[in-house]
């Protein structure tokens, strides 16, 4: 069954990929210039490592194909801008890490960037972000703040960038490596680590597809998402400019096509029978047994979910959850002629937190003024992050006055608020109201709009569209 099942995946990667070959409307779409399409010319094939052994990401499969979401990224990004690839085919990351330090590779796909990386890579903008998740057994507390916990070990694939940043930031935790993604979670599993921290779509991949159904997911750490870029060599100038043409061509929805096709996170019910098999095997009790596994599955969809549509960060909804929920209000608007407003709010010059007191205080500040938000808005409001240092809010039942009164009063309160900088902060908010005809884009527009007069204008103020239709 399981040789089957890598036997499909593998033709699916293989019509993928010769499907995106044959689509004209994916290639060249980044704009060259005259010396950018002369060096494509001068020094394409451009050689690339990869991780072998890194799925759902990317792996080496036994064809010596290079497949998963980083490969299929990867390709799209290359053939918007023209880049033609050439994969030099590796046994371990490890090895791949090393050609790419003695110039056999230009190329070194899907990684964070770190201060160790910088010694010799170049990096693109992120090709692809997800967070992180802390995964434990079954049994272990759920893990609040990672600080909190003391001498516990947490295992780690060795040569990562978390492994760098969590021996930096956790010297609380005894950090130990593994050679591999399945032997991290192995030791977890069978009691020789307390917890890893791994990505989210790595740890819902591993889990189901080898059945770790013992582990769970414990917690999340802030500031730790993966921002997955293409990494290249430093003296490869032209072609990182290049490519990341390709990526910013890329558009959110073909990214989330790209992980679903991989790695779905949809709430499900699903089934192993490879693992049914062995326990009718071993216990001969196939209902029961099946029934179990059927409830521990939910349980994670559901954790899954929640994780899905909440920022790490703040724990508010999150841009994903946001759109769905302006869509549905849009739709209610548009049925019942209900009134409904957004606020959209910035904290003014939080650059110049992070600047001055580091990333860490600035998370704070974040976290304090998402808690200021979600405690002056009323109960029918939805408080989301939105991205960066801004916020929105959506309003059902609300007209322009009363969400102008709203932001109003958050701006007041943060001006009241003992910040761990021990200044002042303030935040600047751009108020508007749904018309008839208007779409959902138009109105967040609008309110943008308003957000940038409220910035001209001085920051720390309410500006209100009122744009008529």
């Amino acid at each position: 069954m399981r040789q089957f099942r890598t036997s499909l995946r593998n033709a699916v990667a293989v019509s993928v990929l010769l499907a995106l070959i044959a689509m004209p409307s994916l290639v060249l779409s980044a704009d060259l210039t005259g010396a950018e399409q002369k060096y494509l010319a001068d020094n394409a094939p451009f050689t690339v490592c990869v991780d072998p052994d890194w799925a759902p990401y990317e792996i080496i499969n036994s064809e010596g194909a290079h497949v998963g979401i980083g490969a299929d990224l990867l390709r799209l990004a290359a053939s918007r801008a023209g880049v033609a690839l050439k994969l030099v085919v590796t046994k371990t990351w490890e090895e791949s890490v090393a050609a790419s330090k003695e110039g056999r590779c230009q190329i070194l796909n899907f990684l964070n960037q770190s201060p160790t990386r910088d010694a010799w890579l170049i990096f693109t903008d992120p090709l692809f972000l997800d967070r992180n998740v802390i995964v434990t057994r079954e049994e272990h507390p759920y893990i609040e703040n990672l600080s909190d916990v003391s001498n516990e070990v947490l295992v780690l694939p060795a040569g990562t960038s978390t492994e760098e940043r969590v021996r930096r930031d956790f010297t609380n935790l005894k950090v130990v490596t593994a050679s591999s993604e399945a032997e991290a979670f192995g030791m977890v599993s069978q009691k020789k680590a307390a917890m890893t921290m791994r990505s989210m779509l790595v740890a819902v991949y591993t889990i189901k597809e080898d059945g770790w159904f013992n582990l769970k997911i414990s917690g999340q750490v802030p500031g730790y998402e993966n921002k997955l870029r293409i990494g290249v060599a430093k003296d490869h100038v032209m072609l990182r400019d290049i490519l990341n043409k390709g990526v910013r061509d890329i558009t959110a929805a073909e990214r989330d096509e790209i992980a679903n096709r991989h790695v779905s996170i949809r709430v499900q019910s699903g089934v192993d029978y490879d693992l049914i098999f062995k326990i009718v095997a071993l216990l001969g009790a196939v209902i029961l047994t099946s029934g179990f596994w059927l409830i521990k599955l939910r349980a994670l969809n559901k954790r899954l979910l929640a994780l899905s549509q909440t920022d790490a960060l703040t724990g508010l909804a999150n841009r994903a959850s946001l759109n769905e929920r302006l869509q549905a209000e849009a739709e209610r608007f548009r049925r019942y002629a209900r009134p409904f407003s957004i606020v959209l709010l910035d904290i003014d010059f939080f650059k110049q937190v992070n600047d001055d007191f580091g990333h860490l205080i600035g998370d704070k500040v974040l976290i304090a003024f998402a808690n200021i938000a979600r405690k002056t808005a009323r109960t029918q409001d939805v408080v989301g992050r939105w991205g960066g240092e801004e916020f929105l809010i959506l309003c059902p039942e609300t007209d322009l006055e009363q969400a102008r009164v709203l932001a109003e009063r958050i701006g007041q309160e943060a001006r009241e608020h003992g910040f761990d900088t021990g200044r002042c902060h303030t935040v600047s908010a751009g108020v508007a109201a749904l018309m008839a005809g208007e779409s959902p884009d138009g109105l967040l527009n609008r309110a943008d709009e308003a957000l940038y007069q409220a910035k001209h204008e001085g920051r720390d103020r309410v500006v209100v569209s009122k744009y008529l239709f």
